[in-house]
């Protein structure tokens, strides 16, 4: 008797193990390919056949008509790597050492632990460097894990490099542009502020019949 589908295939050459459906749930597939008359390679992708399916018939006690419409939404994403896209830091070129560093110096890195008091970040110089967490932005950081993350890859800049100690201190604060603020030419003061404009006459307020009776009083 020949084994089941899933066993032969599961040793890495099984088709669904590039898609998002879980391998527990592979008998489903194999249940569908079966009634169908479509092997597992071709069902994937075959939107219109999939579509034209009805879950309640591939359903059983393990595996509900939710579950079902979902393992058919997965079939119908061909070539869909489920993982997340892998991404690393691109350490600057020339960087290895500590002692390469320079204070200033612009570089990548990817956070390896989150405390209390700051990140610590690898830059590729076999030693973490610490970015405080009141270097983390430029507003104010309570906690450094509602900035970053472990994995996280991140812009730093060197501070201050500590070599006897070997501690490295970074930034991720956005650096302030050079030449912000415009000096005055030499020799001459501010320009002086124009005049005011004189205020505009006040119209005298209109007599009232009361204000008319005082000044008969008067007289």
């Amino acid at each position: 008797m020949c084994p089941p589908l899933a066993s032969r295939q599961r040793n890495g050459d099984n088709p669904l193990d590039a898609s998002a459906v879980h391998p527990e749930a592979y008998p489903v597939v194999e249940r569908i390919a079966s009634r169908t008359g479509v092997g597992i390679r071709n069902l994937i992708g075959a939107s219109a056949l999939l579509r034209s399916l009805q879950p309640e018939e591939f359903a059983d006690v393990q595996f509900g008509v939710p579950t079902v419409k979902d393992i058919l939404a997965e079939l119908d994403k061909p070539g869909r790597d489920p993982r997340p896209e892998f991404k690393t830091a691109a350490f600057k070129e020339g960087v290895q050492a500590i002692g390469d560093l320079v204070p200033g110096m612009q570089l990548e890195g990817v956070v390896t632990n989150v405390a209390n008091f700051g990140a610590f970040v690898d830059i590729g110089v076999h030693q973490d460097g610490l970015v405080h967490v009141s270097q983390l932005a430029d507003r104010f950081v309570k906690d450094p894990r509602d900035v970053v993350k472990a994995g996280d890859i991140v812009k730093v800049r060197v501070v201050e490099i500590d070599l006897p100690r070997k501690r490295i201190a970074l930034t991720m604060k956005v650096q302030e542009p050079v030449g912000g603020t415009t000096a005055a030419p030499k020799g001459r003061g501010p320009a002086p502020a124009p005049p005011a404009a004189p205020l505009p006459a006040r119209p005298a307020a209109p007599q009232t019949s009361l204000a008319a009776a005082f000044a008969k009083l008067k007289k």
